[in-house]
């Protein structure tokens, strides 16, 4: 018997149902994802982990290339940073306003003191520098990534000494221009006033009115014979002007003049508790002031308490000018002991007046010498504003110093910090002779060593009934009555 062959029909279905089957075998792996280009030809999941292995390992050259890029970050940045007076990285920033260029502090407090009256960089006209924290942080950072960057230890202690870190400076406004030369005068002759033309502009005329060089050299005013009549050369701007004239003042304790017409605000012997300090507009002022360490004996932890205070009271310099102007126009002699000293004298270039009347009033003041009356006076000032309570105790408490002002020792921060030297004898009578020890602006110290005899003889009815009292009050801490007795 013969098998059954398959037929056609079977065969054909059986190659259909096979194409069927691998177009649905191939339709289904199109539809999966396939695998990365990169993991082409691997064969197994350890080959895989160690190409990723050899993956992470870059290659030297890629490394070099990122250090490259790192060292030149750097040092754009710190190309950047460079101050705009020094060149050099810039230490303790501060920021000109409103230009808003960047200089070191330092830098900024040497450009003013040298006279500049705009910013160092642009010449644009400015108001206040700032301190800048968002530029200090950025040098902290670039220093901690490169700490050789740093500026040596010398130079920031001698940066640290001009500009105190932290505080804000104000740019003085420019000076006018000055007038235009005139090519025919000689020098050796006195230049006319403004009030010496018939014309002027100030509807006033000097009845001796200078004969001007240019114009009559047989008649002029030759300098080596002082001062014409009538005529005196003004404290602030030195040119001449007339005594009688409605915009001339008298300073009543330097007996200078001033012309008023010069520079306004400036050429101006104002009323005595109207007046602003010569250079002493804010505290930063103060801050940069070495005479104020002077007024101190040098005594820096005590001046640091009274800026500390000055800053929370929010106090300006011309505050504590009218207070001290306040405190000895109250006095029963005034000023008069101050210009028996000869603080006033030599303060300005000009030749000064003559005093006719020593016992007179004194109600008008210069700037120059409001300054002088602010730094005689400040640490009496700085005595009497302790007493008002607002002072942290741990100031306040610290035991007196047995040898009071006069302590060597008070440059020593330790020493300065543990005892208060803010010690001087208060009398009934006239408070402003002290022995305190004061510097004013010429830089020689004037040290009132002992009591008067007058204080003295003021002093004995008080200490012969506290020597009778069977009960004796207790001093205060910071007692003005221990140092010199």
């Amino acid at each position: 018997m013969e098998e059954p062959q398959p037929s056609h029909l079977d065969t054909s279905d059986s190659m259909m149902g096979f194409s069927m089957s691998r177009a649905a075998g191939t339709s289904s792996s199109a539809l999966k994802r396939g695998p990365p280009s990169s993991f082409e030809g691997l064969e197994d999941e350890t080959s895989k982990k160690r190409f990723k292995g050899d993956f992470g390992n870059e290659p030297d050259s890629e490394k070099s290339v990122a250090k490259a890029n790192y060292e030149a970050l750097a040092e754009d940045l710190a190309q950047e940073l460079q101050c705009g007076c020094c060149a050099e990285l810039v230490y303790r920033p501060v920021v000109v306003s409103p230009c808003q260029h960047f200089f070191c502090g330092s830098c900024c407090v040497l450009w003013i003191r040298n006279g500049g009256t705009n910013c160092p960089a642009c010449r644009g006209i400015s108001t206040i520098v700032t301190p800048s924290r968002p530029l200090q942080s950025i040098v902290d950072i670039l220093l901690r990534a490169d700490p050789s960057r740093e500026r040596a230890e010398r130079e920031r202690i001698q940066a640290d000494e001009v500009y105190k870190a932290g505080c804000s400076m104000r740019i003085p406004t420019p000076r006018e221009a000055s007038p235009e030369p005139n090519l025919n005068q000689n020098a050796d002759y006195v230049r006319p006033c403004p009030h010496c033309a018939p014309d002027n502009a100030f509807g006033w005329r000097c009845p001796q009115p200078v004969i001007d060089y240019g114009v009559d050299p047989e008649r002029a005013w030759h300098l080596d014979d002082g001062n014409p009549p009538g005529h005196a050369f003004c404290g602030n701007c030195e040119n001449l002007l007339a005594l009688r004239a409605p915009s001339t003042t008298k300073c009543d304790l330097c007996q200078v003049s001033f012309c008023g017409v010069g520079v306004p605000g400036r050429c101006l012997a104002a009323p005595l508790l109207s007046q602003h300090p010569h250079n002493m507009s804010d505290l930063s002022d103060l801050i940069q002031s070495s005479e104020i360490y002077g007024c101190f004996d040098h005594n820096t932890v005590e001046v640091d308490f009274m800026f500390d205070y000055l800053s929370t009271q929010e106090l300006s310099p011309r505050h504590i000018y009218r207070e001290v102007a306040s405190h000895i126009q109250s006095q029963p002699n005034g000023f008069r002991p101050l210009i028996e000293l000869d603080i006033f004298v030599d303060i300005h270039s000009v030749t000064a007046g003559i005093d006719e009347n020593p016992d007179a009033p004194r109600n008008r003041i210069c700037r120059q010498c409001a300054t002088e009356v602010m730094l005689w006076g400040i640490k009496d000032w700085w005595i009497r504003e302790r007493q008002k309570g607002f002072l942290d105790e741990t100031v306040t408490r610290r035991p007196d110093c047995k040898e009071g002002t006069s302590c060597s020792r008070q440059k020593d921060l330790a020493h300065a910090r543990e005892y208060n030297h803010i010690i001087a004898p208060r009398f009934s009578g006239d408070s402003v002779l002290t022995n305190a020890s004061i510097t004013g602006t010429q830089g020689s110290p004037l040290v009132f060593a002992a009591i008067t005899a007058e204080a003295a003889r003021q002093l004995e009815p008080e200490m012969a009934e506290s020597r009778g009292n069977a009960a004796v009050t207790e001093l205060p801490t910071n007692s003005l009555l221990t140092d010199g007795l």
